[in-house]
């Protein structure tokens, strides 16, 4: 886990995305954005999913690797593709997820019309990633503002991410909320990688300590893809995560 990490330990993600996303055995699902596969492969192993293990920056014969380790070939499929060229069939997934990237795709007003086609009808869509507890206007707040970099303008809240969905009425979000000590599993995370590393208190690390979870924290979104298109005159109600 130490030696293939990309950010927050996407393990922890993905099981928290799980207790509003069911999955069951023989499903098959998107795992946008996947990094190392290490979330595709807790998702086969703990779930019995078919993952389609998708990345733009991570070769698949890497990924391939890894899940040959994990005895896991066959169940899920390492895949180069970019975010807005995605070589499946429309409503082939019954699910999609996305664990610490969909932020760096996903914020365009028009991308979930292209993303939502790829699940089922009634199917479910659910990211975690990075994000703060409430939007900011313009500046980070003053204790974060040596640790701010340009591109964290991607980073948005719960309500953000509801709102940016359900606006286009292809998804009825279920769920869009901070994960329970989010901020500090993931500093936790970057401590021990950091430590693994002999590289100690690295600059992230520091930022998470300086701001123990006021502003930062990871966000999770789940939506059901809407039947029918969700009008002001055709409103499609939610349902329990459950049902």
């Amino acid at each position: 886990m130490v030696d293939n990490a990309m950010g927050p330990n996407p393990v922890w993600q993905a099981e928290a995305l799980a207790e509003f996303l069911p999955l069951e055995p023989g499903m098959r699902v998107l795992d946008m954005g996947c990094g190392t596969a290490l979330s595709s492969i807790f998702l086969a192993k703990e779930f019995g999913v078919e993952v389609w293990a998708t990345d733009l920056w991570i070769r698949p014969e890497e990924n391939l690797r890894r899940v040959a380790e994990a005895e896991l070939e066959g169940q899920v499929h390492p895949v180069h593709a970019e975010a807005h060229g995605l070589p499946y069939a429309e409503e082939f997934f019954d699910a999609l997820v996305s664990i610490g990237a969909y932020h760096y795709f996903g914020t365009d007003d028009l991308y979930l019309g292209y993303y939502a086609r790829f699940v089922k009808r009634g199917g479910r869509l659910g990211i975690v990633l990075p994000g703060p507890a409430e939007e900011y206007e313009t500046l980070p707040p003053p204790h974060l503002a040596q640790y701010w970099k340009w591109d964290f303008c991607a980073w948005h809240s719960p309500a953000w991410w509801r709102r940016h969905w359900e606006k286009t009425g292809l998804v009825t979000v279920e769920v869009a909320d901070r994960l329970p000590h989010g901020w500090h599993d993931w500093l936790r995370w970057n401590d021990v990688c950091d430590e693994d590393r002999g590289t100690p208190g690295r600059e992230e690390a520091q930022m998470l300590h300086a701001d123990r979870g006021r502003t930062l924290g990871l966000t999770r979104v789940v939506a059901r893809r809407n039947t029918v298109l969700a009008t002001s005159e055709n409103p499609v109600s939610p349902q329990a995560p459950d049902a």
